[in-house]
């Protein structure tokens, strides 16, 4: 049996230097074999760039996975480019820079980890149900770990999205929402849970100063948000799966 680390939404410098802090001590106590971290708000709480990626593969994450706010920084779409460890939305209209979905190899096991994007309150982009049967389809000839983070808004359509997927893959994760749900389930060797939450501060609202949001809410009048200063969480899940049959045998919620 293997083990997998997810990280959910890394926000702002507050969750990346606790990640960074924390990940060598993680890997090595919890005894994990790979790493996969959402990476879209790594740079001030939106967004990512070069140099926080980086920050993030020198300690020890093996693949970065993004959604809604990946190209918020314009440096980002020549180096999406050239590091495959960095993925984007595997749905986004065809011309856009990256790949959504990749193949990695450590410790002698291949894994494909899938970048996805709900279209339910989110941008229009395209169909992720159709999408992810074809890359599922591809992937599956060089191994059957495949790991999908889909990055989604409504809980209904990660849920959706997992039954229709149940069984052909090894875990469907759900980010954006950056608050951890407690639904983690598995279902005919795939595990799931609807949102991992966040690395950041937890005294905050989804990472931000808790009094600037609650200002936009009394007055309506929009706010330049900051990320929250103080004391980070970060949640995750680990999942255990056996790497010749791809199928997950445990999912368990986790805070470092």
């Amino acid at each position: 049996m293997k083990r997998l680390l997810f990280i959910g939404d890394i926000f702002a410098g507050p969750g990346r230097s606790a990640v960074i802090g924390s990940l060598a001590d993680i890997v090595k106590n919890e005894k994990i074999d790979f790493v996969i971290a959402q990476g879209e708000n790594l740079a001030g709480g939106i967004g990512i760039t070069e140099k926080t990626a980086k920050e993030l593969f020198d300690a020890g994450v093996d693949c970065i996975t993004a959604g809604n706010h990946v190209w918020r920084h314009k440096e980002i779409y020549a180096y999406i480019d050239k590091e495959p460890r960095l993925l984007r939305p595997a749905n986004y209209p065809p011309g856009a820079p990256g790949a959504g979905y990749g193949v990695y190899e450590k410790n002698g096991i291949k894994i494909a980890v899938v970048n996805l994007e709900g279209r339910v309150f989110l941008d229009c982009v395209e169909d992720p149900f159709r999408i992810s049967g074809s890359i599922i389809t591809e992937v599956k000839e060089q191994t059957r770990n495949i790991f999908i983070d889909f990055h989604a808004e409504a809980t209904s359509e990660k849920r959706a999205l997992f039954f229709h997927l149940a069984g052909s893959i090894t875990a469907l994760v759900g980010t954006h929402t950056h608050v951890p749900t407690a639904d983690e389930q598995i279902q005919d060797g795939t595990a799931y849970i609807t949102d991992v939450g966040m690395a950041g501060v937890s005294d905050s609202v989804i990472g931000v100063e808790k009094e600037l949001i609650i200002k936009n809410y009394l007055t309506a009048l929009p706010q330049k948000f900051r990320p929250a200063k103080g004391e980070a969480v970060i949640n995750t899940v680990i999942i255990e799966f056996d790497e010749v049959t791809g199928k997950a045998s445990s999912i368990a919620r986790k805070n470092f």
